[in-house]
């Protein structure tokens, strides 16, 4: 998948330490959503999701699917 993160506006969790151990989202053009660490800013690997990918993701954390067993 071909991304374009021109324009992207990265959001971290209100709920994220201070501690630097952070994740950040973005919502992109097209609906593709990004992921970065905030340690990397800018400089590190982005994850990105189509819609159906994250969707399915937000699905299984509301569930505990991927919970520490």
């Amino acid at each position: 998948m071909e991304v374009d993160f021109t324009g992207a506006v990265w959001r971290k969790s209100t709920h994220s330490g201070p501690d630097g151990n952070c994740v950040e989202v973005a919502f992109l053009v097209g609906s593709n959503v990004a992921v970065r660490d905030t340690k990397n800013n800018g400089h590190g690997p982005v994850l990105a999701f189509a819609p159906g990918e994250w969707d399915a993701f937000l699905a299984g954390m509301t569930t505990g699917e991927f919970g520490r067993a």
